[in-house]
């Protein structure tokens, strides 16, 4: 067993996104000393289907690892942290180690009607974009045609955990089986009668275990071999975690694609894992390793589409020559003129969850010019922003979890300073931007650096996240007043937006 040697400690971490992955090194300061990212965009064969590459992901982050390690052999490196999107599912056969078809992502659709019938046959609230109808279609589709008993399933963390340790470690954490649809929320284990359902054997999915757990090394991997194998979490958990968001009431949100808010709410757990009347989902944030299970609880709040705004305003549309100038072009403009903007290219997440609703430009005169579209575009996504925290914090309150100060931002919008700006002051919270735009590495270098039976980087969780330290901090510039009045409006340009494709408004999940 080997394990890299040197003056310095830091945690290796592969952090696999939707459309790249990254490998990167983090040191006792909780500074991102260097990493090397892989563009990997999924492949979409055919509307509402979204595939990648199982091998192809396991290669890139073994790569990626491997060449971090080298470019860094003044570190002592002894331990990995893995943290992944979340729901997105890979089998395959136990013999060969080769998938028995395509990795399928979480953003897939191909089995929305499977969703529909296990509802109104089951009464099981599954939605299209968990873990549980894709690795049934997986079975049904079995390309090589492997018995169901040879079969094993995981999450990203799963296979790549599989993968690095030749084979002995086959398991996944608590914030990942938790989003399957698969799971017995009170157990936190698999359900028997539920995998059952559709077609899963139970002793074909990993053990379930702590988020932060050494569950074996790397072997067979010259340059990683030895290298514990200490923690594993779902990207948002991660995010939660590497914001330092460990104590009840702590929030943060990632502005990427979509939007994702998370707040910690303590260690008491739901009775149930379906959506609440919030429109929130609770969530494991992650669990812990020790003589009995430390599971620790969030709550969970999602706008379908961020980014993807900004984006369409520079690919589509031709407003910007780039995401990063809207910020300018907004700054300039000063305001909108009375133009507002909906930002439901998919849909309307919490607390509505419209499937049917769309994007929805409105109030635009003669005198409309770009900056004010752009400078919308940005308040709709803030707005959207603030219908997230209002729906997590009723959620809290009903458990008795108090309000944050402070609202934590990361995601690639959290370098955008005019709609940061904009986010405090519809919202009405201080805001504190994370030092990296992706905190969902340092969350996974925290638990990692942190595991018992490893020469640990950090005593102790909380000692590793009292590393944070924000970027930035903006406060709000609107007074209480004018905050009400600008939710108000908010709330009638909402409704401009709703159902308009009724059949899709009706989906419910």
């Amino acid at each position: 067993m080997t394990v890299a040697r040197g003056d310095r400690s830091a945690v290796l971490v592969i952090d696999v996104g939707t459309s790249g992955l990254r490998a990167a090194l983090v040191d006792a300061e909780g500074v991102l000393v260097d990493y090397q990212h892989v563009t990997q965009p999924p492949s979409t064969p055919s509307p509402g289907l979204v595939e990648f590459d199982a091998i192809q992901t396991y290669r890139a982050a073994l790569d990626a690892a491997t060449s971090v390690m080298q470019r860094n052999k003044g570190l002592a490196v002894s331990s990995l942290g893995i943290t992944n999107q979340r729901a997105s599912v890979v089998a395959w056969d136990a013999r060969s180690g080769e998938p028995i078809g395509p990795g399928i992502g979480w953003q897939d659709l191909r089995t929305v009607v499977e969703c529909i019938t296990a509802k109104s046959e089951y009464g099981l609230a599954i939605a299209p974009n968990q873990t549980a109808t894709k690795a049934a279609w997986l079975v049904a589709h079995n390309a090589t045609k492997t018995p169901v008993d040879d079969i094993r399933f995981g999450t990203i963390d799963t296979w790549l955990t599989w993968k690095l340790s030749s084979g002995a470690a086959f398991v996944t954490d608590h914030t990942n089986a938790a989003v399957t649809g698969l799971v017995d929320v009170e157990a936190v284990d698999w359900d028997p009668r539920v995998c059952g359902i559709f077609g899963l054997p139970v002793e074909c999915l990993p053990r379930v275990v702590a988020s932060r757990e050494v569950v074996g090394h790397i072997a067979g991997h010259p340059g990683l071999d030895g290298i514990a194998l200490a923690a594993r979490i779902g990207d948002q958990q991660s995010s939660l975690v590497g914001q330092g968001c460990i104590s009840p009431g702590r929030t943060k949100i990632t502005f990427g694609t979509g939007g994702m808010l998370d707040m910690y709410t303590g260690r008491v757990g739901p009775t149930e894992a379906a959506r609440t009347t919030y429109g929130t989902f609770p969530i494991v944030a992650f669990s812990l390793d020790g003589d009995t299970r430390d599971i620790h609880w969030g709550t969970e709040a999602i706008m379908l589409s961020a980014g993807t705004n900004v984006e369409w305003l520079c690919t589509d549309m031709g407003l910007i020559s780039s995401p990063e100038e809207s910020d300018e072009v907004a700054r300039t403009a000063g305001g909108t003129e009375g133009v507002a903007y909906v930002p439901a290219l998919l849909g309307l997440g919490t607390p509505h969850w419209d499937y049917g609703a769309r994007g929805t430009l409105t109030g635009l005169t003669r005198g409309t010019n770009r900056g004010h579209v752009v400078r919308a575009v940005l308040e709709g996504i803030a707005q959207r922003g603030a219908d997230l925290v209002d729906a997590a914090l009723r959620d809290a309150t009903s458990r008795g979890v108090g309000a944050p100060a402070t609202l934590r931002v990361d995601g690639g919008m959290s370098r955008n300073a005019t709609f940061v700006q904009l986010l405090a002051d519809a919202t009405g919270k201080t805001i504190e931007v994370s030092p990296v735009s992706e905190a969902t590495t340092l969350g996974a270098a925290h638990l990692a650096g942190s595991a018992r039976d490893t020469e640990a980087v950090w005593p102790t969780l909380d000692a590793a996240v009292s590393t944070w330290v924000p970027a930035t901090t903006v406060t709000p510039r609107t007074s209480d007043s004018a905050r009400a009045t600008s939710r108000t409006d908010w709330a009638a340009t909402l409704r401009s937006a709703k159902a308009w494709i009724p059949d899709l408004t009706a989906l419910d999940f």
